[in-house]
């Protein structure tokens, strides 16, 4: 059926500070910067929880990825509770849900607990995010959405600047535990201010959930991550891999077939008619399978390779995170005044430079060897998340606002699930093949089953404690050369993606705004 559907639901008069733009903005970004500031530490600490609790590198690639599922799984369902149930009344679950779930962390003392709680902490980041969007977009007039855009790309920037020195001098001064403790404090802030500032929103006409349409998309997306988490176990050629991304394909296209058939669907296809949401959800992909796949390993080549600090480590990342406070604000400037294809496209040009600046590092590579390319991502990626963002969600009709947001955080969980098993594989297969080779004659010496453990901290620059100081430095070098080979060839990857991201970007338009507009229900 066809119906012409109200903008948003106002459960009660505004209150004082309720619903104007830029204290929703500052509300909204509260709840984000915790979850900003608990990706960013939680890569600082992965090292040191790695010799704590005794972690192997498939271990710490879980307490990513497992948060990743999560996500990936649940975001669009949770925007459409949002739609249903209110965007404000989701946001502040999901705040309150994340800082129980990372004072639980913070008290675990197994890695399979840890992993356990990072999965509910992913559930509780899924309410939060589409959420937060939803709740921006019903704020700002369609005019200034690029601007507020631009305004939360800083914000985070500042969140993600702050993290790793955070992280660094908590885990050097305090404890691993204390890079998710702080996220309570946080989270008390952001539900006071949340429960003031922000006013509740939500669909007039959606009265249901469709419930099997959540089944559907869960199942698929299920699959999918699951797939491609486990493929660098299994092997991407694997019965087991082959059986999950059929599985994800055929639950997906029974998904698909039934969100045509839904009278009120979770997900309505209409959605996508627009190229440009079409394309924005490609290029979010895109780009966090280039960002968060070679992120996942620099903290690696910081600690273990350089031998640095968790704080120094921080410190050497900081030019990226900092980069983005000045980027994002002209990125939404520049797509006011230059359009999303210009303004996205040139930034994933100059970010797939970046990326083929990392690849040509060297073990002894100095901080303005990070330094030049970190500031040039920041710089590349911001106008694409920016621009992305506000494709997304500024072109869907503002009851599916909350949908929107769903499929834009998924597009970014997938791409990031995507990147950092990839490129995982990628890097300990090249390390694999080169460090017989790096070892020279040492390597006769060294037992079948020494020699995969020996790959296996190589894949993350280190090499085993207690040999002979005489072996002690070959393997150390070569555990460590063959770490870079492996880096190298995963930011050349990256460098393709980045460029493949930046044609693609050239078919984006800027597309009408809906708001207002009749949406299509079935």
């Amino acid at each position: 059926m066809t119906q012409a559907v109200s903008a948003v639901d106002a459960d009660a008069p505004p209150g004082r500070g309720q619903g104007h733009p830029w204290l929703t903005l500052l509300a909204v970004s509260l709840g984000v910067i915790m979850v900003m500031l608990d990706g960013t530490v939680v890569a600082i600490a992965n090292p040191v929880i790695q010799v704590e609790l005794k972690a192997t590198l498939a271990d710490l690639q879980w307490v990513t990825s497992g948060y990743l599922l999560a996500l990936a799984v649940f975001l669009i369902t949770a925007g459409k509770l949002g739609d249903l149930f209110g965007h404000k009344r989701v946001f502040l679950i999901g705040v309150a849900g994340f800082a129980l779930t990372s004072l639980a962390i913070g008290l675990s003392s197994s890695i399979g607990v840890l992993i356990a709680l990072r999965v509910l902490q992913g559930l509780f980041g899924a309410l939060l995010q589409p959420a937060a969007l939803a709740l921006l977009r019903s704020a700002f007039p369609g005019e200034k959405l690029n601007m507020a855009m631009g305004a939360w790309g800083a914000i985070i920037g500042l969140s993600s600047a702050g993290g790793p020195i955070i992280g660094g001098l908590l885990v050097e001064n305090v404890s691993w535990q204390s890079v998710f403790f702080i996220n309570v404090p946080v989270g008390v802030v952001a539900l006071v201010f949340g429960l003031w500032a922000l006013r509740e929103s939500k669909a007039k006409t959606l009265s249901k959930v469709d419930w099997l349409g959540v089944v559907l998309l869960s199942g698929a997306m299920f699959a999918l991550v699951w797939a491609i988490i486990k493929a660098p176990e299994w092997g991407w050629g694997d019965a087991k891999t082959l059986g999950f991304l059929v599985a994800a394909v055929v639950v997906g296209g029974a998904f698909l077939f039934w969100q045509s058939k839904a009278s009120e669907p979770l997900l309505p296809l209409s959605l996508f008619r627009n190229a440009s949401v079409s394309i924005g959800t490609v290029l979010m992909i895109l780009m966090s399978f280039a960002m968060f796949g070679a992120m996942f390993f620099l903290t690696f080549f910081f600690q273990g390779v350089h031998g640095l600090t968790p704080l120094d480590s921080g410190l050497r990342m900081l030019p990226m995170s900092a980069g983005m406070i000045v980027a994002s604000p002209i990125a939404g400037v520049l797509i006011g005044k230059l359009g999303p294809k210009i303004t996205i496209a040139g930034g994933m040009v100059i970010a797939a430079i970046a990326m083929f600046l990392m690849s040509r590092l060297t073990v002894d590579a100095a901080f303005a060897d990070t330094a030049i390319p970190f500031v040039l991502l920041a710089f590349g990626l911001s106008p694409v998340f920016v621009g992305a963002t506000e494709i997304i969600v500024g072109n869907a009709p503002e009851e599916l606002s909350g949908v929107a947001g769903g499929v834009q955080n998924s597009a970014m969980q997938v791409g990031g699930a995507l990147g950092t098993a990839i490129l995982g594989a990628v890097v300990s297969a090249k390390v694999a093949d080169v460090l017989p080779g790096y070892l020279g004659p040492v390597a006769q010496a060294v037992k079948p089953a020494e020699m995969e453990g020996l790959k296996a901290l190589a894949s993350v620059g280190q090499a085993p404690p207690g040999l002979p100081a005489q072996v002690a430095k070959t393997v150390a070098d070569a555990a460590h050369l063959s770490f870079m080979d492996g880096l190298q060839l995963g930011f050349v990857v990256s460098t393709a993606v980045g460029l493949v991201a930046a044609a693609l970007a050239l078919f984006v338009k800027a597309g009408r705004k809906t708001e207002g507009a009749p949406v299509h229900m079935g």
